[in-house]
């Protein structure tokens, strides 16, 4: 395990939520145990404790944890929160792992998977974005495939789990399970259904959700031109996003080639054995770190094309993990 110096101060923006209590999780599992961590929240938690490392963290206000100058501060607090406090972390020296929308397209901020450009973080740059969970997916599995053959177009269809939506969207599927009434995090009920939405509507028809595929998937392969199709769905699980990806090459293929190149991707795990029925699943990727790709197979319709089913825990991976794992490349490089 990576040492880490145990005077290192991290503050952990949004520590009460669902994503900042997994940075905590994911902080002490990856050796930050011993640091200095702070917890910040709205003021609404302000004097709560969460369990960290052994310890109870008494949770203080954004404003406090500035004071304290700390090295690093992790963020999963919304995009409001951010635009207004990762600047005044910022001016202090602190450098912030941003899990909101705010920055990912800001030209001036890097939008980070680490395990594939984590060398677009420059010496001085202040704040980082994290991309969406289901960008992170996708692109790490497709990374070393665009390296090689070079992607012209991707579809893709991601059916989300409702951890994507907070805790709220929780209780609404848990309250509907049980036949209950709960305050619906969604317009619809998502027990037994599923409905072709997620973020916000654009002009074109298209959601937030969507467009951010497009756009981040574009900037973290450094390649403006690839032409991307998306289309979100919300599912009633827990666990994991999945995505059904079809990806068209620049270049023609060899499809024993593209599964070692996704077995051999870090991060990835190639789940993909028809003749036991091994493809990823949610359950599989719960808890998990590690993005799970299967379904592995030629497009007939379209030459150089193919298709692939792509699962990781969006709380995991799509979020914290990510997020931790960058703090985890700078604190060894600097």
């Amino acid at each position: 395990m990576q040492r880490i110096d145990e005077s290192m101060k991290i503050a952990v923006v949004g520590a009460t939520g669902l994503v900042g209590s997994t940075m905590l999780k994911v902080l002490e599992e990856r050796g930050f145990g011993s640091c200095n961590v702070m917890a910040a929240a709205s003021e609404r938690s302000i004097g709560k404790e969460v369990a960290f490392a052994g310890r109870k963290l008494k949770v203080m206000s954004v404003d406090e944890a500035i004071a304290q100058h700390p090295h690093y501060a992790i963020f999963s607090a919304g995009a409001s929160v951010s635009r207004q406090y990762a600047p005044r972390f910022a001016e202090v020296g602190t450098t912030v792992i941003d899990n909101s929308s705010a920055w990912r397209k800001d030209a001036d901020k890097p939008l980070v998977v680490p395990e594939i450009n984590i060398d677009a973080v420059r010496p001085n740059d202040r704040i980082i974005a994290n991309p969406n969970c289901s960008t992170i997916q996708m692109v790490l599995a497709i990374s070393q495939l665009h390296r090689r053959y070079g992607i012209h177009r991707i579809v893709v269809s991601t059916y989300q789990s409702v951890t994507g939506t907070g805790m709220k969207a929780i209780r609404q599927l848990e309250a509907e399970e049980q036949g209950l009434p709960v305050e619906k995090a969604y317009p619809y009920p998502i027990h037994r259904n599923l409905f072709p939405h997620g973020g916000d509507w654009l002009e074109d028809g298209y959601t937030t959700e969507e467009q951010k595929l497009v756009d981040e998937t574009r900037k973290i392969l450094r390649d403006p031109d690839i032409m991307i199709s998306a289309t979100v769905a919300r599912i009633p699980v827990v666990g994991g996003h999945s995505e059904s990806v079809n990806v068209e090459f620049k270049e023609e293929y060899d499809i024993n080639e593209v599964k070692q190149l996704i077995a051999n991707t870090e991060g990835c795990i190639l789940y993909d054995d028809p003749s036991t029925n091994t493809y990823p699943m949610p359950i599989t990727a719960h808890h998990r770190d590690e993005v799970f790709v299967g379904r592995v197979r030629r497009d007939p319709s379209q030459p150089k094309a193919l298709n692939m089913w792509v699962v990781a825990d969006n709380i995991r991976k799509g979020a914290a993990t990510n997020a931790v794992q960058i703090l985890q490349r700078l604190v060894k490089q600097r």
